[in-house]
């Protein structure tokens, strides 16, 4: 039985030392080409499995890398943006050999015990944290630790590895696409704040009114928390001051913002525009199709696994720091072509 086999039986196999199959399955360069074929094809054939402990005792690496989602995600596995973050994490854990063990928290309690449970413990060899806030103590404290951390998201801290979507220039690319439609009463339905995504997506957003010789009325704008609920009630006190055209921080409140518009009596795209954020298949079905820039969730997801094996491998002497082009995907919801039909206003 291959479960049963040792690096001697496999040694003996190939016609090689012991010594020689644990620098093959440790992946050691020092290894003749055809000897190292040789041990493959036994381990291959045998369907033989190292021993992950007896593995990490020789290269004091275990494979297994860590996704920590903090506590205060709400209905994880219902949103699909974390739905899609990890089939990209996943994925390329697959493809690299990794194991991917995933931390979901029921409070900050839980996630304050990470660290002398799991991290300290020496069974990771690295850690992918996202959806973190500003001021993050859970990050605060991985950001000085010695394990190898990649962020999903641009981190409020310096000197840490992190993969993001250009959550700054999408803002200011929904917000010019609007103006070059013709609206001029622009609202917004944040994202919180309290994120740097929230903060860049509303900066963004100013800056590309201000290309426009736009600003953004403060009647105009109401922040919501990413969820469908917050998207609804944020629309509802904006919708009182008469905007001509929303731009709504993801996809996932837009939905919301939807449903209050239709209840409202206000008709989308006729009486006003919507364009989102994030590009999830929710934007396609939704009633009208909404026009979103669309982010690589699934890419920054699997990029952070690159990243990862990178820096557990010793080959990053500095933080990695990568932003991913976002793309606007225009469907019926702003009105564009019913604007640029009209002509100039």
């Amino acid at each position: 039985m291959a479960e049963n086999l040792t690096l001697e039986d496999i040694g003996r196999l190939a016609g090689v030392s012991r010594s020689t199959v644990s620098r093959v399955v440790n992946d050691k360069s020092n290894v003749n080409p055809e000897v190292r074929e040789r041990v493959l094809a036994v381990i291959e054939r045998t369907g033989y499995s190292p021993n992950v402990l007896a593995r990490s005792l020789v290269s004091g690496r275990t494979g297994v890398i860590g996704l920590v989602i903090p506590s205060r995600v709400h209905a994880l596995f219902e949103d699909p943006y974390f739905s899609r973050l990890i089939q990209g994490i996943s994925s390329a854990s697959n493809r690299a050999g990794n194991t991917l063990s995933l931390f979901i928290f029921q409070n900050e309690e839980e996630e304050a015990a990470l660290y002398p449970r799991v991290v300290t413990s020496g069974v990771l060899d690295g850690l992918i944290l996202t959806a973190t806030r500003m001021a993050d103590p859970l990050l605060a404290r991985m950001a000085v630790g010695e394990i190898p951390l990649v962020i999903v998201g641009r981190p409020d801290v310096e000197g840490v590895s992190y993969v993001d979507a250009d959550n700054r220039g999408g803002a200011a690319l929904a917000a010019t696409h609007l103006a070059d439609c013709g609206y001029h009463r622009i609202g917004l339905v944040g994202a919180p704040v309290s994120t740097t995504a929230g903060i860049d997506r509303l900066n963004g957003f100013v800056e590309g009114l201000a290309l426009r010789g736009l600003t953004l009325d403060p009647d105009l704008r109401a922040d919501g928390d990413f969820s469908e609920r917050s998207g609804y009630v944020a629309m509802q006190r904006i919708l009182a001051h008469q905007p001509d055209a929303v731009f709504v921080a993801s996809d996932t409140m837009a939905i919301g913002a939807l449903r209050a518009v239709r209840e409202a009596g206000v008709d989308v795209p006729d009486d006003m525009a919507l364009v989102s954020f994030d590009g999830l298949p929710s934007s396609e079905r939704s009633v009208p199709p909404l026009t979103t820039v669309k982010q690589p969730v699934t890419d920054a997801g699997a990029r952070a696994v690159e990243m990862l094996n990178e820096l557990i491998a010793g080959e990053a002497k500095d933080p990695y720091i990568e932003i991913m082009p976002v793309e606007l995907i225009v469907r019926q919801s702003c009105g564009s072509a019913r604007q640029l039909a009209a002509g100039p206003q």
